[in-house]
C-alpha cells in the first residue's frame, strides 16, 4: 500500500535504481528495501526491469535455498562409465553443439581401452552391427552416433543389442549411443539406457578455451608458414566462438539458430593449412573466404541478413591486417591476436578471458543483450502462468476460470468490430480499374473471414461454458488462450501476431478501420503497410498501377525509399508516383532527422519510430551501395523466413 504514491513522488530516486547496471543487488529507494520481502522485491524487479528478472531468480533462489540449484552440475562421463556395466547401453541426448566424441575417446584413453564410433546413415546397418559385435567380443567400446538420422533401424537395433547382451560380452564392453531428440526412438531400449545430456560450453572464453584443448602440437606445427598460420588460426577460433555465442542476442543474433557445430571448425582450419602450404608468399585471402563463410559455414545459412553478418565477420577477421602484431577483433582492448603465439600461450590467454563478455565483443549494441534478456523473461514467466493455469477457484475466493472466460468473451464481442460490407465498397468503386481496389477487395475479404471466423468461436465458447453444447478441443484450446490473455492460434490465419489478446483488439480495430476508410472514402494520403494481411501484394499493385500509368513494363520498376521530413498531419495528399507509408519502427537502431541517416539507438531505448517513408516507383538502375545500408523489413519479430516474415 502506497507504493504508487511514493513512486511519483520519489522519481528521481527510482530513476537512479531503473539505470544502474544490476538493480536486483541494489537496495530499493526509500523504506521499500525494508517493507518488501525477498518475492516482493523480485514482483518491483519484473514490473520495473524486465531484463533482469533472471538474475534477480537466481539470487532468490540462492538466498531461499540453496546455490546449488542454480549452477549446473559437472559433466563427469568417467562417473556414468563407473555406474554402468557391459550389459547397460549408454545414450547421449544430443543438444546443439554438443559433441561426445572428442571426451568419449579421451575417458576410453585414459582407461587404455579402444573406442571405435560409426555416424548412422543409409547403408551403414551392417557395419553398425558388426562394430558391436566385435567390441563385444573383444572388449573395446562401439559409439553408435547420431541414431536419429536411420530411426527406422532402431527396432532392429534394439534386439541386436538385447541378443549381444544375452550372448555375454566382454567385461570391458561398453555401446554408446547418440541422438538427437525424437519420438521414433524406442521405448524400451530408451528405458533400458543410462542416459546422458550436456549443455555445450558458454560465452566466448569457454568456447576457445575448448577449441584450444582440442588442438595438438602435431596439428598445431604442421603447416610450414608456421607465424601466419597461427594467427589466422587464433583469428578461426574466435570466429567460431562468435558464430555460436551470438545465438543468445536471440532475433538480434541470427534469424534462425544455426548448429554450428566443431565439423566446421576442423574443415575450416584444414582450408587455412592447405592454402598457407600452397602459396605462403600471396595469401588467396578471397578464396578462403569465400570457402569458410559461403561453402562450409555458410552452408547452413538460409537467411540473406545472416549471410551478410557471416561475410562481415569473415572480411574483418580473416585479411592481411590480421598478420599484424595484436590485431583486434573489436573496439574493447580485451579481445586481440597475441604476439607470443605458442600453443601454450594460446591456452593461457584463452583462459585469461573475462568470464562474461559485452555485446560489443560481438559488434553488437548494448541493447541487444537486454533485449535477449526481456525474450527470455517473457518466456520464464508465460511459462510459469501456463503451468500455474486451473480450473479451480483462486485461493481468494475469485472467479473461476470458467468464469473469467466467459467475462473475456462478452468484452471480446462488444470490441470486435463488424464486417465490411464488400459488395457495396465493390459497387462504391466499381469505377476503379487500378490493381489498389483489387488489393484492397482481397484485404477486405481475408479480413471478413477472420472477424467471421472469431466471432463464431467466441459464441460457440460462450455456450460451451455454458454447458449448451459440448467443448470440442479446440474450443478447448482457445478457452486455455484466453483465460492466460494471449490470442488463440486458430485466430491467427489471416496474418502473424505476437501481441497479448488485450493489445491484439485495438491492433485488429486499427486495420479494419484502415480498410474502411480506403473503401468507403478514399485511398488514405499515408497508408499502414503493416495493417494488411500481404504486405507484397500490396507493393505489387503499386508498382502496377505506376507502369501502367507510364506505359513501361512492371519488371523494369522498383522502390526508391525517399523518408520524409514532415509527419502525417503536414502531408495533404498522396503522391503521384507510389505511396507514404507510416508506423514502421527500427529495432537496433534510430534515425537521426539532423544528419538524415540511421544513429545508434540511445541506451535503453529498443525501439524507435521510424518516419515516414515514400515508396517510389522508379526505373531499375545500378544499386548504389556506398554510405547505403539495405534495411530489412518485417511483418512481425519472428524473422524465421516463412511468409512475409
Amino acid at each position: 500500500k502506497g507504493f504508487q504514491t511514493s513512486l511519483e513522488q520519489t522519481l528521481r530516486d527510482w530513476k537512479k535504481w531503473y539505470s544502474s547496471a544490476e538493480p536486483e543487488k541494489e537496495p530499493l529507494p526509500g523504506e521499500w528495501d525494508g517493507r518488501l520481502d525477498p518475492l516482493q522485491k523480485l514482483i518491483v524487479c519484473r514490473c520495473i526491469r524486465g531484463d533482469r528478472v533472471l538474475p534477480a531468480i537466481q539470487m532468490f533462489i540462492s538466498a531461499k535455498l540453496d546455490s546449488k540449484f542454480v549452477e549446473p552440475p559437472a559433466f563427469d562421463l568417467d562417473a556414468v562409465v563407473n555406474e554402468s556395466t557391459c550389459t547397460t547401453p549408454l545414450l547421449f541426448v544430443l543438444t546443439p553443439g554438443m559433441d561426445p566424441t572428442y571426451q568419449l575417446n579421451a575417458v576410453a584413453g585414459q582407461r587404455g581401452i579402444t573406442c571405435n564410433n560409426i555416424s548412422l546413415g543409409q547403408g551403414q546397418e551392417v557395419k553398425a552391427e558388426s562394430m558391436v559385435a566385435d567390441g563385444a567380443k573383444h572388449g573395446f567400446w562401439a559409439l553408435l552416433a547420431n541414431c536419429h538420422l536411420c530411426w527406422k533401424w532402431l527396432p532392429t537395433l534394439e534386439k541386436f543389442i538385447e541378443k549381444t547382451f544375452e550372448s555375454g560380452p566382454h567385461k570391458d564392453f561398453r555401446v554408446f549411443m547418440s541422438s538427437s531428440p525424437t519420438p521414433n526412438f524406442p521405448i524400451q531400449l530408451l528405458q533400458n539406457c543410462i542416459k546422458m545430456t550436456a549443455e555445450p560450453p558458454k560465452g566466448l572464453k569457454a568456447n576457445i578455451v575448448r577449441l584450444m584443448n582440442n588442438t595438438t602440437e602435431e596439428s598445431f606445427n604442421r603447416v610450414n608458414e608456421t607465424q601466419k598460420y597461427r594467427k589466422l588460426f587464433f583469428s578461426l577460433c574466435w570466429f567460431h566462438a562468435i558464430l555460436l555465442e551470438r545465438r543468445k542476442f536471440k532475433m538480434l543474433g541470427w534469424n534462425v539458430m544455426y548448429d554450428f557445430n566443431d565439423s566446421d571448425f576442423d574443415i575450416s582450419e584444414n582450408i587455412l593449412a592447405i592454402y598457407l602450404d600452397l602459396d605462403p608468399t600471396e595469401i588467396p585471402w578471397d578464396a578462403i573466404r569465400y570457402l569458410i563463410a559461403e561453402a562450409n559455414y555458410g552452408g547452413r545459412v538460409t537467411e540473406h541478413p545472416d549471410n551478410r553478418v557471416l561475410r562481415a565477420y569473415v572480411n574483418q577477421f580473416f585479411a592481411p591486417e590480421a598478420l599484424l602484431p595484436k590485431f583486434a577483433f573489436s573496439a574493447l582492448p580485451t579481445y586481440f591476436i597475441p604476439d607470443d603465439n605458442s600453443l601454450p600461450s594460446y591456452r593461457t590467454f584463452a583462459r585469461d578471458l573475462p568470464f562474461s563478455e559485452p555485446p560489443e565483443a560481438f559488434g553488437q549494441h548494448g541493447n541487444a543483450e537486454i533485449s535477449s534478456a526481456m525474450v527470455d523473461t517473457e518466456l520464464l514467466c508465460s511459462t510459469i502462468a501456463f503451468l500455474g493455469g486451473g480450473g479451480g477457484k483462486s485461493g481468494g475466493g475469485g472467479p473461476t476460470r470458467d468464469e473469467t472466460v466467459y467475462s473475456t468473451c462478452t468484452s471480446l464481442l462488444d470490441k470486435l468490430p463488424e464486417n465490411i460490407d464488400w459488395e457495396e465498397v465493390s459497387e462504391r468503386n466499381e469505377s476503379d480499374i487500378s490493381p489498389l481496389k483489387v488489393c484492397l477487395l482481397q484485404e477486405i475479404e481475408r479480413y471478413n473471414e477472420l472477424l467471421t471466423s472469431t466471432r463464431a468461436s467466441v459464441k460457440l465458447l460462450m455456450k460451451g461454458i455454458q454447458g449448451f453444447v459440448v467443448i470440442s478441443m479446440e474450443q478447448e484450446m482457445v478457452l486455455t488462450s484466453l483465460f492466460a490473455s494471449t490470442v488463440p492460434t486458430a485466430w491467427l490465419f489471416a496474418y502473424p501476431s505476437m501481441k497479448p489478446l488485450s493489445s491484439w483488439m485495438p491492433d485488429l480495430a486499427d486495420r479494419i478501420e484502415q480498410l474502411n476508410v480506403w473503401g468507403f472514402q478514399a485511398v488514405p494520403k499515408v497508408l499502414w503497410l503493416g495493417g494488411v494481411t500481404y504486405p507484397t501484394s500490396l507493393l505489387t499493385a503499386l508498382l502496377q498501377g505506376s507502369a501502367r500509368k507510364n506505359m513501361v513494363s512492371v519488371d523494369t520498376l522498383s522502390f526508391d525509399f525517399v523518408v520524409q521530413q514532415q509527419d502525417e498531419a503536414s502531408i495533404s495528399a498522396m503522391p503521384k508516383e507510389g505511396a507514404y507509408f507510416k508506423s514502421m519502427t527500427l529495432e537496433g537502431a534510430k534515425w537521426d532527422s539532423n544528419t538524415a541517416a540511421l544513429a545508434d539507438a540511445d541506451p535503453m531505448m529498443l525501439f524507435n519510430p521510424f518516419p515516414i517513408i515514400h515508396f517510389k516507383p522508379v526505373a531499375r538502375k545500378k544499386i548504389i551501395t556506398d554510405g547505403i545500408y539495405s534495411c530489412p523489413l518485417y511483418l512481425y519479430p519472428v524473422r524465421t523466413g516463412s511468409r512475409e516474415r
